[in-house]
């Protein structure tokens, strides 16, 4: 099969390199790509804003699927003109990837599908949401209501840090997706990650996996993409994913089919889980980066296989299965993000790095002159297999020491929970 994937950040080279491993890949194009897309497939110059350009390539192409990898084109209606053209496509219509587009759309659903989540109001004005986080206090959390690439979200310790994010908002320092700011109750608890593949018909869940979206350690200072991951998530047990299911990923799923929009494609539920049960926080409608780098190290099933189910409405009876070893992931980041930041330095030491247990997930990359230059804010992925959460931990972060890159910096508590709770059983 010939595949085009779309997208340029970490969750595409992970992607890209767990398709490589399928006999039935036989030619995988990246569009745009980075340096470690190049490594497993061509990458592609397409304009992806232009859909008929995409199109136009994947006919001359004789392209079998395309997996749309990032959300901003998902919510642009990639997927249903490429489907409108006759491809087959992995990845939510337009009309579906509201749940990720709209965080008032989202909660909406919650309400009629009776799926727990934070208290919330929604506003289009500035001096209504002002006016309500003083009267409700903090912590509080802001959000603007449309995609702002991870960055759209406060959770404000202090009235004054809340006013700050709602006149950010309606500044226009997330464009449009400010033009509204959905203001919640901050829930207390621990974060996972929970996905599920759909095919607009029937669904199946996916291993469990935690992020780390504060950029410093003991998960201080601002929000960002994700700085870390690690899978299985020790605090989602097997009766705790049974209910997810049911209260969160059934419903979703119901509901959407219900409104006239089935859902095909990943469908990424962020979950706090409360000494009430878990609530979601958000839906995304793709694979999270960095989860995704995690889930593809421990997956063992063929994973164009899966997708191709999926994107056919034929997933009844597909059940992926799983290593058991734990995956974690260190994502080193351009020194200022997720504020501004320098491109173009060397990134060295990467040659001797890469295997079947570990593996350097390239995001803001670009290979020039035979050296591989940082041209991003997350640059790579580190991501390595062990028996257990810690020994996974200690191999990602010996990998990130032989990296040459100065200029780079992350996090050195990826996964501390989890190796809380391994070094707590007797």
């Amino acid at each position: 099969m010939k595949v085009l994937l779309i997208g340029s950040g970490g969750r595409e080279h992970a992607l890209g390199w767990k398709l490589t491993q399928s006999p039935k890949l036989t030619k995988l194009f990246v569009a745009p790509g980075n340096g470690g897309t190049a490594q497993v497939g061509e990458n592609v110059a397409l304009d992806v804003t232009d859909h008929e350009m995409v199109a136009t390539f994947c006919a001359e192409q004789g392209i079998d699927l395309v997996i749309v990898g990032p959300e901003a084109p998902l919510v642009n209606g990639l997927a249903d003109d490429l489907r409108a053209a006759g491809l087959v496509v992995f990845g939510p219509s337009a009309r579906a990837a509201q749940l990720e587009g709209s965080k008032a759309f989202t909660k909406a659903l919650c309400d009629r599908m009776n799926i727990p989540t934070a208290a919330y109001q929604r506003f289009a004005n500035e001096d209504d949401a002002l006016a309500h986080v003083r009267a409700k206090g903090a912590p509080i959390v802001v959000k603007a209501d449309g995609l702002a690439a991870g960055k759209g979200v406060t959770v404000a310790e202090t009235v004054a840090e809340a006013e700050h994010a709602i006149r950010e908002c309606f500044a226009g320092a997330f464009g449009a997706a400010g033009a509204e700011v959905v203001i919640e109750e901050c829930l207390v608890g621990e974060e996972a990650s929970i996905f599920a593949i759909c095919d607009g018909k029937s669904f199946v869940t996916l291993a469990s996996a935690q992020d780390h979206k504060r950029v410093g350690d003991g998960d201080t200072g601002p929000n960002t993409g994700g700085m870390g991951a690690y899978s299985p998530a020790p605090a989602v047990s097997d009766a705790l994913l049974g209910q997810i299911e049911r209260e969160i990923i059934a419903p979703t799923f119901i509901g959407m089919a219900e409104a006239g929009m089935p859902f095909q494609g990943v469908l990424f539920a962020g979950l706090m889980l409360t000494k009430t049960g878990p609530k979601l926080i958000e839906h995304n409608v793709r694979f999270g980066d960095p989860e995704c780098q995690v889930l593809m190290m421990r997956l063992r099933s063929d994973l164009l296989e899966l997708l191709v189910a999926a994107a056919s409405g034929d997933l009844a009876g597909v059940k992926p299965e799983w290593r058991d070893e734990a995956a974690l992931t260190v994502v080193m980041a351009a020194r200022g993000y997720p504020g501004s930041y320098d491109t173009g330095s060397v990134i060295g030491g990467l040659e001797a790095l890469g295997d079947e247990t570990l593996q350097v997930f390239h995001a803001g990359t670009k290979a020039e002159g035979g050296k591989v230059l940082a041209s991003g804010g997350r640059v790579l992925s580190i991501t390595a297999l062990g028996a257990t959460v810690a020994e996974a931990q200690a191999r990602a972060y010996r990998a990130v020491d032989a990296i040459d890159w100065p200029e780079g910096f992350c996090r050195r508590d990826i996964g501390w929970r989890a190796v809380g709770r391994e070094l707590a059983k007797p």
